[in-house]
This record gives structure tokens, C-alpha cells and sequence, in this order.
């Protein structure tokens, strides 16, 4: 895979291992990480740089159940490929997952840096999100999600503005459920995002 990457443009660096990795991502501008890996569990070396870093992150993988991809998702991948696959359909999925993290929410760049919602702290600027003066760890695209949604706090966000703004129009309907499902676990309780049928979802106070 490394040799027809470079053959498109693109400078690779190669780890062999999971620990190689973690050691490696900080200079990259996007990650393709193997589930499969010697001597880690790939979700757990996803979710470690997920939790520090923001970088496009793409698993590429032979495990092709749905769960093994709502698991990828939910560790913060922005894709999830399996093999296998075509060197074109890859170039056009990093090209896609670059656009995506592009995308800040508006939020991030307006005056309102912070937003407060009940017990439910958001700092567009730093990325952060507390509530009850507790961290709340979310992945990038749950980060979106909620910011989102907390932009609008009386109104019912369309599943459709969420696909377009958060992901690029690119995803699944199922694709929105499973990170909504996400941020009301780390949050606590599942009243924080409440469900309007047929329409999309709206922030909720606990």
C-alpha cells in the first residue's frame, strides 16, 4: 500500500506495530491504522490518539462486521475501510476525509467562544466540554455534533443539516444515530440530545 500511496504523491511512513504509532502520528498529516496489529488492540491505539490529537485518522481493515465499524467509528475514526479494496476508491476517501476535517463548527470562529446550556459547558475555542465542572473526552465529529447542536438549543436540528455540516453529506443515517447514542453516554444521560422522530434532534437540559 505504502508504494502506490507514494506513487500518488504522497510521503509515507510505515510503523510495523502498534507502540511504533503512537510514536509515529504526531508528523502526520492523516493516519491509515490497521486493526490487526502485533502487539496492540487497533481500537485501543485509535481512541489513544483520537484523545489527543485531531488528525484525519481512516481505518483500514479485513473485519467487516457492522459492529466492528460502529466500534471504529465511536473510537474516533473519520472512515473505515475494508479490504478489499481498490487503491482509487482509498485516494477518494482520504481526499473525502480531508475535506470533512476541514469543517469547524461556526461556533469556533464567532465571538461566542463559550456556550453554557444548564449543567452543560462547551468551549468552541479550545474544544472542550464539561459538565458540572467535569471533563467530557469526545472525539472530534462528537464534538461537532454536540457544538451543533447547542448552537440552536431550542430548536430541532434536521438529521440532514447534521449529515451536511458535521460529516460532508458523505454518511449514513446510521452514521449520525451511532455518535448521537456516543455523546449521550459520555455525557451521562441520554436526555442531554432528545430524538424528534421523523425531524432530527435537539438539545435537551438534565
Amino acid at each position: 500500500m505504502s508504494h502506490q500511496l507514494r506513487r500518488h504523491g504522497h510521503t509515507c511512513t510505515r510503523a510495523a506495530h502498534g507502540g511504533a504509532a503512537l510514536q509515529a502520528y504526531g508528523s502526520a498529516d492523516l493516519v491509515l491504522l490497521d486493526l490487526e496489529l502485533p502487539d496492540l488492540d487497533g481500537l485501543e491505539v485509535c481512541r489513544a490518539i483520537r484523545s489527543v490529537s485531531r488528525v484525519p485518522l481512516i481505518i483500514v481493515t479485513s473485519r467487516k462486521s457492522e459492529t466492528d465499524c460502529v466500534l471504529g467509528l465511536q473510537a474516533g475514526a473519520d472512515d473505515y475501510v475494508t479490504r478489499p479494496f481498490g487503491i482509487r476508491e482509498l485516494m477518494a476517501r482520504i481526499e473525502a476525509v480531508t475535506r470533512r476535517t476541514q469543517w469547524q463548527p461556526a461556533a469556533a470562529a464567532g465571538p461566542a467562544q463559550e456556550i453554557r446550556h444548564g449543567r452543560l459547558r462547551i468551549d468552541a475555542g479550545s474544544r472542550e466540554v464539561t459538565v458540572d465542572g467535569t471533563p467530557v473526552a469526545l472525539t472530534r465529529k462528537e464534538f461537532d455534533l454536540l457544538c451543533l447542536l447547542a448552537q440552536h438549543p431550542d430548536v430541532v436540528v434536521p438529521r440532514r443539516q447534521l449529515l451536511q455540516q458535521v460529516w460532508g453529506d458523505s454518511w449514513s443515517r446510521r452514521t449520525v444515530d451511532t455518535h448521537v447514542s456516543s455523546v449521550r453516554g459520555k455525557l451521562g444521560d441520554p436526555g442531554w440530545i432528545i430524538t424528534v422522530r421523523g425531524v432530527g434532534f435537539r438539545l435537551g437540559v438534565v
